[in-house]
C-alpha cells in the first residue's frame, strides 16, 4: 500500500473532492467559455453587425449535401469538447503528452455524449488525464506510449459510458425544465436560489447548467440566481470595497466573499432572498428564457456573459420563427433581473440584519 501511496504522489495523482470538483470543474466552465461561448458571441455579432468575416465560411468538412461548413463563430463552438478536456487536464496538471492526447479524447466523448455531452467530457477526461499521468515517462519510448494510452482508455472509457451519462444529465435537465414550465412559481425559487449559491460556492455553476443543457425558463431563473448573488454581493458591500469591489463581485465573481461567508454565513441571507424573489419574478412575470449556450445561464454577470446569452437567443428565436421580435418588455425583464433588482432587494435585506448585529462594518470586506 505505501508503494502505491508514493507511486501516486510521484505521479501527481491527488484523490480529492477539491481537485477533481473545485479545480477541474471550474477549469472545465473556462474550456466551454473560451470555444461555445465565444463562438456564440462571434456569431451572434457577425449576423447582428453584417460582419463579412464573421460570417463566412473558413472550413467545410466533407463534400455534397452532408458537408460542414463553419464560420469562425461556429468552428470556436465545434471546439468544445476539446476545449473542456484540455482545460481539465491543465487544472490536473497533466504533462504535455497527456494534455495533448485529451483533444482526441474530448472531442469524440462530447459527439457521443450528445445533448448531455459535457458532463460526458468531465468524467471521462477525468479518468484519462490520470491514466496518462499513471504512464507518462515510465518508458523509454514515451512520445509514442503515453498519447497512445491516454487516448485508448479515454476513448474507451467514452463508449463504455458517454452515451449513457450524456443521456441522463440530459433527461435530468429536461426534467428541471418541464417542472419550471409546468411550476413556474416554485421552480423559478429553487433555480434561481439553487444555481446561485452554487455560483458563490467554489463550485462552477457554469460547468453545471452546461451539463445538464439548462436552458429555456429554468435556464432565465438560473440567471436571475446569478445576478442577484453577484449584483446583491457587489451593491451590499460597497460600503466596505467601493468602486473596485463593485466591478470585481458585480462583473467577476461574487465567490469572492467565500472566505467572509466562512466567517459569518449571515452574510449571505440578503442575496440568496432576492434571489427568491428574482427567480419567479423572471419566471412568471417577464417570461425570461435562456435560449442562447446553456453555459451563459449559470454566468449571471460574469463579463456581461448571461445577458449576452439572453439576447443570443433572442436573436436565435427571431432566425427560426418563434419569435417576432424583441420587445421593450424584454429589454425591462432584462434590465429589472440582471441589475436594478438584486441591488435594491439584496440592500433592503440587508439593512434589518445590520440594525440586529448579524451583519457588522467590516464583515464583506475583499482584500482587493
Amino acid at each position: 500500500m505505501e508503494k502505491i501511496k508514493a507511486f501516486l504522489r510521484r505521479k501527481n495523482i491527488v484523490f480529492s473532492a477539491k481537485r477533481y470538483f473545485i479545480d477541474a470543474m471550474g477549469a472545465m466552465a473556462q474550456g466551454l467559455f473560451c470555444t461555445l461561448l465565444v463562438g456564440t458571441i462571434l456569431n451572434t455579432i457577425g449576423s447582428q453587425f453584417q460582419i463579412g468575416f464573421l460570417q463566412a465560411v473558413i472550413v467545410t468538412v466533407g463534400s455534397g449535401e452532408g458537408a460542414m461548413r463553419y464560420t469562425i463563430g461556429g468552428l470556436a463552438s465545434a471546439m468544445v469538447g476539446p476545449g473542456m478536456a484540455v482545460a481539465i487536464g491543465n487544472a490536473l496538471q497533466c504533462p504535455p503528452l497527456v494534455l495533448f492526447s485529451l483533444i482526441p479524447v474530448g472531442f469524440a466523448t462530447n459527439a457521443m455524449g450528445g445533448a448531455g455531452g459535457p458532463l460526458a467530457v468531465f468524467f471521462v477526461a477525468l479518468l484519462a488525464s490520470e491514466v496518462g499521468k499513471a504512464v507518462s515517462k515510465e518508458t523509454k519510448v514515451d512520445i509514442l506510449v503515453t498519447p497512445i494510452v491516454t487516448i485508448l482508455a479515454g476513448i474507451g472509457f467514452a463508449a463504455l459510458v458517454a452515451a449513457p451519462v450524456g443521456a441522463a444529465a440530459s433527461a435530468f435537465g429536461q426534467a428541471i425544465m418541464w417542472a419550471t414550465e409546468l411550476r413556474p412559481f416554485f421552480m423559478g425559487i429553487i433555480v434561481s436560489v439553487v444555481v446561485g449559491v452554487v455560483l458563490t460556492l467554489p463550485i462552477s455553476s457554469a460547468a453545471i447548467c452546461a451539463a445538464l443543457g439548462l436552458v429555456g425558463l429554468a435556464g432565465g431563473a438560473a440567471v436571475a440566481g446569478c445576478c442577484a448573488q453577484m449584483v446583491g454581493f457587489a451593491v451590499m458591500s460597497f460600503r466596505e470595497n467601493r468602486w473596485g469591489g463593485l466591478v470585481a463581485q458585480g462583473l467577476g465573481t461574487s465567490m469572492l466573499q467565500m472566505g467572509n461567508i466562512v466567517r459569518n454565513p449571515r452574510i449571505w441571507i440578503p442575496p440568496t432572498l432576492a434571489a427568491a424573489v428574482t427567480g419567479p419574478i423572471a419566471t412568471c412575470i417577464f417570461r425570461l428564457q435562456m435560449n442562447g449556450a446553456a453555459v451563459s445561464s449559470g454566468m449571471g454577470t460574469c463579463g456581461l456573459v448571461g445577458q449576452l446569452g439572453v439576447y443570443a437567443g433572442w436573436v436565435a428565436d427571431i432566425a427560426n420563427g418563434t419569435k417576432a421580435a424583441i420587445t421593450g418588455m424584454d429589454w425591462l425583464g432584462l434590465v429589472l433581473i440582471s441589475f436594478v433588482l438584486p441591488a435594491v432587494l439584496t440592500w433592503l435585506f440587508a439593512l434589518p440584519l445590520r440594525k440586529m448585529g448579524w451583519i457588522r462594518e467590516g464583515d464583506l470586506k475583499l482584500d482587493l
